[in-house]
């Protein structure tokens, strides 16, 4: 219940009392019937006015300034066990892992709320103690014998031999010398005038018997193969003539000659050279007439050319 002030209440007694309400002029000069209802609406409802009343002063009061009521100050309990509070369950501190430190709340009148907190192992800030350092020793004396000597100075180092001198790269072999041939055509070069085994009946034979190099006169001729001179002398119709016997037993003859260059019984090689090409004897023009013969006689004879060739002569 509220604690109403006593004027207050005085005025709530008066509104809720019949004979205040018959005692207002208005009311008092109703009569009869009409009066009497009147009145017995406004005693039933003296109730809800008194509780209207109330609430009034209630709300009245609510707006008093703080100066006239009593103030008071609502301190939070200290932890413990309450009714509205269970008993806390044991907590292993080892088992707790905090992540931060306590706040730094501090409740009112100097009660601390960190009585209350636990503080895990892992943010206990209290400083381990430094392990002891061991002691320094003092560095004994050394004893004049035991001092270390001065360090030998390093020997100087021998100077490395001189590189070998590189030996000069041997001269490159001479090339050897090209072979001699072993074969040779009668010229160096000349067209062929008149071929072998063309017939013609001014020759004894009814044919030609040699080959014919159209050559002017003084061009070299040259010996076929390695050979020996049979004969170097003028022949009648042939004119100068020189005669080799080759080394398979064969017969190379030159005719028509103006300079005969070696002599019978001489040693000749394959290219050298055996005298000059000329129109001596029975000659229409400066020619070579050369014959290859089977034996040392007028119409033993085969083609020179073919021979030559297929003895490797070049140019033949």
């Amino acid at each position: 219940m509220l604690s109403l002030p006593r004027t207050g209440r005085r005025l709530l007694t008066a509104v809720g009392s019949s004979s205040a309400l018959r005692g207002i002029p208005a009311l008092s000069r109703l009569q009869g019937a009409n009066g009497s209802a009147v009145l017995d609406r406004l005693q039933d409802r003296r109730a809800t006015v008194a509780w209207g009343g109330a609430a009034v002063l209630a709300i009245g009061a609510m707006l008093v300034p703080a100066g006239a009521a009593h103030a008071q100050t609502v301190h939070p309990t200290t932890p413990g066990s309450s009714a509205f509070t269970a008993a806390a369950a044991h907590v292993d501190p080892a088992a707790v892992v905090q992540v931060a430190a306590p706040a730094a709340y501090k409740l009112p009148k100097s009660v601390s709320s960190q009585d209350a907190v636990t503080v895990a192992s892992n943010l206990d800030a209290s400083p381990a103690p430094a392990p002891a350092a061991p002691a320094e020793q003092a560095p004994a004396e050394q004893a004049p014998a035991e001092q270390a000597a001065p360090a030998p100075a390093p020997a100087e180092a021998a100077p490395a031999p001189a590189p070998a001198p590189e030996a000069a790269p041997a001269p490159a072999p001479a090339p050897a010398p090209a072979p001699a041939p072993e074969w040779s055509a009668p010229v160096a070069s000349g067209a062929h005038s008149n071929p072998f085994g063309k017939i013609n009946h001014e020759y004894a034979a009814g044919y030609h018997t040699g080959e014919d190099y159209a050559v002017k006169v003084g061009t070299p001729l040259l010996a076929v193969g390695n050979a020996t001179v049979v004969s170097a002398k003028p022949d009648g119709a042939y004119g100068n003539e020189v005669v080799l016997k080759l080394a398979d037993g064969k017969f190379a003859q030159y005719a028509h000659m103006s300079k005969l260059g070696v002599h019978a019984g001489q040693k000749v090689s394959a290219g050298q050279q055996i005298g000059l090409s000329g129109n001596t004897g029975n000659s229409t023009g400066p020619h070579l007439h050369f014959e290859i013969r089977t034996a040392n006689k007028y119409g033993a004879v085969i083609d020179p050319v073919s021979y030559l060739r297929g003895h490797g002569a070049t140019g033949a």
